[in-house]
């Protein structure tokens, strides 16, 4: 965490489970979402040209339920690629010696175990491996109900702007979004 956390979002640290805990020996899946920020033009590599704005890589863990396993820790600017942030998020060692599956941006990623059959340059997919590919979309469909369910909390969403504080507070930020995430999901008797 950076110096900019509080008390306050440790102790909620302390409430996230382990992704082995949630999925047991189940495969999850991982996929990546930007959330939006401020476009600091003091800091560069915010703006990703997928999503259109500027914001925060901030990768996630999901049971094949669509469930929420895990959230990497540290949000990585929103220009780096998937198979980087993975790493760079935390999310590569929080989920480590658990299977897990991904879309071609993580094609090659170590600690990715499946990933989609990616179509030769001027060729086409074996009819294998397109109904392979198929099914797998299918599947990861439940990543993408994880990712809409945690972006929920508005501060992490389009819809609820853009996250105005200084940039460093964001980690403190989806520290804490992420332990009341798994304190309200996992401890309903205390609520």
């Amino acid at each position: 965490m950076t110096s900019g956390g509080t008390g306050a979002d440790y102790q909620l640290a302390a409430l996230v489970p382990r992704p082995a805990g949630i999925a047991g020996t189940g495969t999850l899946l991982v996929d990546g979402t930007v959330c939006p920020v401020w476009d600091w033009a003091a800091i560069p590599g915010l703006f990703s040209g997928k999503a259109g704005y500027a914001g925060m890589n901030v990768q996630i863990a999901a049971t094949l339920a669509g469930g929420l396993a895990a959230v990497g820790p540290v949000p990585v600017p929103g220009a780096r690629h998937d198979a980087y942030a993975f790493a760079a998020s935390g999310l590569k060692d929080l989920i480590a010696g658990m299977d897990a599956a991904a879309d071609l941006g993580y094609t090659g990623v170590d600690g990715i175990a499946i990933v989609p059959f990616r179509t030769p340059p001027g060729g086409q997919l074996h009819e294998s491996q397109a109904d392979f590919n198929v099914g797998l979309s299918k599947i990861r469909a439940a990543v993408e109900r994880a990712v809409a369910h945690l972006k929920t909390w508005r501060i992490l969403s389009e819809e609820g702007g853009r996250f105005r504080p200084p940039l460093a507070k964001f980690e403190s930020t989806l520290t804490a979004i992420t332990g009341l995430f798994f304190f309200s999901s996992y401890c309903k008797g205390f609520g």
